[in-house]
């Protein structure tokens, strides 16, 4: 990789010296007069390092090295900063302002090139650094997702579902909103499975949760239960609305086409809904959850494919 050189000197035998310094050693250098074009070139084409002299007309090479490590697109680039004078005020002056070494005049080669490489070097071991500090900010949150989402479905697992029913509960309680809670269960899968494979069950599974989610709310909560059971929080919904919502989840499966279906007894996959509200039903989460399963098992019993409310 060829490493370009901003050099910004205002008088012309120090700039064009430094440019044949660093072309002798394979870097592109660019050149610039003052700090404005300085800024302007750098806005247009970052280079990889930049050395700035101290004494320049109008705007110093203070004021532009403050400029250059104030940006965020700028203030990774390594600035050497050039100094006729020998005390430590300049450098001072240049640590506050974000300078990243220093370098007196006359200006010797090997040691022009000898920082240009150790900066250039800090440089790539910091930018491998960032590369891999992302890489490990999207596994983090990749391992995140994973903890909270069910792996076949992609929906929320059973963990998330918990934490989600308890945050619509006590928002619930705090805005006196009331919520709902649907629990889901596909009849005779267990048959469905034992004639055609789990393969085909697991494809049953993922087509119901498509077709369902994309029938929802942004503010629901649709989760894999466990199994072949699904659930569904309904945040501000009462319970005669959720019985409408759940009515029309039963159609939508009842319509649906599914692999293999017209081999079954019945010729379709269906499910049974058993629905609960809060506060309407109960006030504790535990008691809603067991109602609502309370309420799939009245559906079950009473001959499947069907919804009922405790």
């Amino acid at each position: 990789m060829i490493h370009t050189v901003l050099v910004v000197e205002d008088e012309t035998n120090n700039r064009f010296l430094l440019k044949t310094y660093l072309s002798s050693d394979g870097y592109k250098v660019q050149l610039a007069k003052n700090g404005e074009e300085a800024l302007k070139m750098v806005a247009e084409n970052p280079p990889s390092a930049i050395i700035l002299d101290v004494l320049l007309p109008n705007m110093n090479g203070f004021e532009v090295c403050r400029k250059l490590k104030s940006s965020e697109v700028t203030s990774f680039i390594p600035v050497i900063m050039v100094t006729a004078l020998h005390g430590n005020e300049e450098r001072i002056k240049g640590i506050e302002v974000g300078a990243d070494d220093f370098i007196q005049k006359p200006i010797n080669r090997v040691e022009l090139l000898t920082r240009i490489k150790s900066l250039l070097r800090i440089k790539r071991l910091h930018e491998a650094l960032e590369l891999k500090v992302n890489e490990l900010e999207k596994a983090k949150t990749k391992l995140r997702k994973l903890a909270v989402t069910d792996g076949l479905t992609s929906l929320y697992n059973y963990r998330a579902f918990r934490q989600q029913l308890r945050q619509e509960i006590s928002r619930s309680r705090r805005f006196n909103l009331p919520v709902s809670l649907l629990i889901m269960d596909f009849d005779h899968f267990k048959v469905y499975n034992d004639l055609f494979g789990h393969p085909n069950g697991d494809k049953v599974l993922k087509l119901f949760a498509k077709r369902v989610y994309q029938n929802i709310r942004d503010v629901d909560c649709l989760a894999r239960y466990g199994g072949e059971e699904f659930v569904l929080i309904l945040p501000g919904t009462d319970k005669k609305a959720a019985k409408t919502v759940a009515e029309k989840i039963r159609r939508l499966v009842e319509q649906t086409s599914f692999p293999h279906e017209e081999k079954l007894p019945d010729k379709r996959v269906t499910v049974s809904v058993g629905v609960a509200s809060f506060p309407q039903d109960t006030d504790d989460e535990e008691t809603l959850i067991k109602l609502t399963d309370k309420a799939l098992y009245r559906a079950k019993k009473s001959g499947r494919n069907r919804v009922i409310t405790i």
